[in-house]
């Protein structure tokens, strides 16, 4: 979740928590009949459906029962835990009715009706269908019950009172039409849905909500910039991305950061079909236009400084001139971490290391050690990979540098 504090926006939430009548339970929309007992058939699907939406990676912390909560998630305006999702009855999800767990996805409501913070995605999870709620309630009920309590979350004031969380969805949220999910490509509802790609690819408003545009936004709580999934003008190759996705790789690619995590975990696991599905969906996105200027180039100092740094350090592995080697280091030349509107990534990448997933396609993958460099060091290899080789991308300076810490 990501709000904004000041006075103002202390006083909407008040005033339209109030017209909500603060933490009162409403009844439920759209919810069905507590399905029949799950069937081997249901649980199976359900946890194919859990992997699709990565649950674990969020609900298990590092050293912990899986499923048991107690991960941390940052954001800019306190630390919150994520809950216990194993069926024990004190803790977790054992005495909630399928019922309960529909409501909680389609709502962003609770067993006991409280509101829901918004770092759980339910502004996705609301367009999960029924049937798919259910089946992943079913296997949820299958996982041994580990008794841990939730821990408390770490928010200031006033993003940690109910009246807070019921002006938040006054304001940005409205539970879809089941229907409307239903009527989805396959592709549109994982993205919009289980897949919750909004949740980092799409940028927010001053209050945290997103308008569901995955035009790329800041990773919450983190250094990493999630970009657009939008195509370049002239570039979509549904089966590359496709592959990109399943490896964690192509010869132009690598993925690092949060999303490695992403693939690690959940997307190198999803069908063939389910995949394809989703590239075909976002290459049919509206292009982003051209860039129609060239931006101006860094200055030559820094440029001769990138070159120098760029040949003792870089050129082992990404090639003099930046071409990569197949199966091994991607091409820096025409790379779009390279060529994003901001050089966040490129940094953290050369600072933290990049270190792209282990697949079943890509199974001993190379990492990039971090580098141990300046500011103005780090910036000037920036300004001259983005800079080089037929790239086109804006110089970095050393503030930005500082800035993107």
């Amino acid at each position: 979740m990501q709000l904004v504090a000041g006075a103002a926006v202390v006083a909407v939430l008040v005033a339209a928590a109030m017209v909500l009548g603060g933490g009162r339970r409403e009844a439920a929309s759209g919810s069905a009949a507590a399905p029949v007992p799950a069937g081997p058939e249901q649980i199976a699907r359900g946890a194919y459906l859990a992997t699709l939406g990565n649950c674990a990676g969020c609900h298990t912390r590092p050293g912990g029962e899986p499923y048991a909560g107690g991960r941390g998630l940052p954001t800019p305006y306190g630390t919150v835990y994520a809950g216990n999702l194993t069926p024990d009855d004190t803790t977790g999800l054992g005495r909630w009715s399928a019922d309960d767990f529909w409501r909680a996805l389609h709502e962003g409501r609770s067993r006991d009706g409280r509101r829901l913070v918004p770092a759980f995605p339910y502004t996705s999870f609301s367009h999960v269908v029924r049937d798919d709620s259910d089946a992943l309630f079913a296997y949820l009920r299958s996982l041994p019950p580990v008794q841990r309590a939730n821990t408390p979350h770490g928010l200031r004031f006033p993003y940690n009172t109910e009246l807070a969380m019921a002006a938040w969805q006054w304001l940005h949220f409205t539970p879809v039409d089941p229907a409307a999910s239903a009527a989805r490509s396959r592709g549109a509802y994982l993205v919009q849905g289980l897949g919750h790609c909004a949740a980092c690819h799409a940028p927010r408003n001053a209050l945290g909500a997103t308008s569901g545009e995955l035009s790329g936004g800041q990773v919450a709580g983190q250094a990493w910039y999630a970009p657009s999934l939008h195509p370049a003008a002239g570039r979509g190759d549904a089966a590359e991305l496709a592959a990109l996705l399943r490896d964690g790789r192509t010869d132009q690619d690598s993925l690092s950061g949060p999303m490695a995590s992403v693939v690690y975990r959940s997307l190198q696991h999803w069908h063939a079909d389910d995949l394809q599905a989703v590239a075909d969906y976002l290459v049919n996105l509206p292009a982003r236009p051209a860039t129609a200027e060239t931006p101006p180039p860094a200055p030559a100092s820094d440029l001769a400084l990138g070159r120098r740094l760029y040949d003792k350090r870089c050129a082992d592995c990404h090639g003099e001139r930046g071409q990569g080697a197949a199966g091994a280091y991607p091409a820096l030349a025409g790379n779009p971490t390279v060529l994003q509107p901001t050089a966040r990534n490129l940094v953290q990448v050369m600072r933290e290391g990049g270190f792209a997933p282990a697949t079943a396609g890509h199974p001993r993958p190379y990492g990039m050690p971090p580098q141990d460099l300046s500011n103005a060091e780090l910036a000037a290899i920036a300004s001259y990979v983005r800079q080089s080789w037929g790239n086109r991308a804006s110089a970095v300076s050393e503030l930005q540098v500082m800035q993107l810490r």
